[in-house]
């Protein structure tokens, strides 16, 4: 201590860690379903049925369609389904649980009107965070969730720039990622950072592209929490519609959760 070789740590408070376990736990929840699914799908494969063209409603009826001829293989598989149609509904429970918490957070509600942020993103990012004074500057965010280049320098002609670090919360990273690349694709109005990710973009790679856009968004989200901004990716926008954007979209999730 006396020689300064110690670095300073974050606890995060009790409410912070009781959200974070909502959204590890609702995590946990969609990957067990996922897995269930993809065994049932390898299951029968070994005899030759290959289930196409069915969305998430209409995955178990053509399921139990395809192995109504065999008992044995049908009673297995009406298990699996069942297990699986369990950990959907108690998935949606606390995927609504999580919504609901969002539409009465006002600081979730406004890091929403950038295009592309869900309510899980806006979560995540805010009880990853949980005190934005840790940060004295909002680029360094982007470094704290490993969306930087990892840089390897000797001397002065050695000088390698890598991919992203990769460091801090993972599950952070990727829902920037995820909404990064939702903003890039889905989004159809004009926006600023939109403009700049797709010029990257023809020049380089999607891929590097989104990760770009990602960084971006973690540093703007940062921002917004310190000044108590809100986004505004139009730029002939004026503030009375940036506003009135905010207060539609706001309502809308309101009405829908309230």
């Amino acid at each position: 201590m006396r020689t300064g070789w110690f670095r300073r740590a974050h606890i995060k408070s009790e409410s912070c860690y009781r959200l974070r376990l909502l959204l590890t736990h609702r995590r946990n929840l969609k990957r067990k379903f996922l897995d269930l699914e993809n065994a049932i799908r390898h299951s029968l494969k070994t005899f030759g049925i290959r289930i196409k063209g069915t969305g998430r409603g209409g995955f178990a009826q053509a399921v139990r369609e395809a192995v109504a001829g065999d008992a044995l293989v049908a009673e297995l598989i009406d298990a699996m389904l069942s297990a699986r149609a369990a950990l959907w509904k108690e998935y949606g429970r606390l995927h609504d649980l999580l919504v609901k918490f969002v539409a009465g957070h006002e600081l979730c509600r406004r890091l929403m009107q950038i295009p592309g942020v869900g309510p899980v993103a806006a979560l995540s990012f805010v009880t990853a965070i949980d005190d934005p004074s840790r940060f004295k500057r909002s680029r360094d965010v982007a470094a704290y969730f490993g969306l930087t280049s990892r840089r390897w320098q000797s001397g002065s002609s050695i000088d390698v720039q890598g991919r992203i670090s990769k460091a801090g919360d993972g599950d952070v990273r990727r829902a920037l990622y995820d909404a990064a690349s939702a903003l890039l694709t889905r989004f159809k109005r004009k926006d600023k950072v939109k403009t700049w990710g797709l010029a990257i973009a023809r020049r380089s790679s999607h891929r590097k592209a989104t990760v770009a856009v990602a960084r971006k968004l973690a540093v703007i989200m940062h921002a917004m929490w310190v000044d108590g901004t809100f986004y505004c990716g139009d730029p002939t926008a004026t503030p009375a519609d940036i506003r009135a954007h905010a207060a539609v979209k706001e309502g809308r999730l309101l009405r829908r959760y309230a």
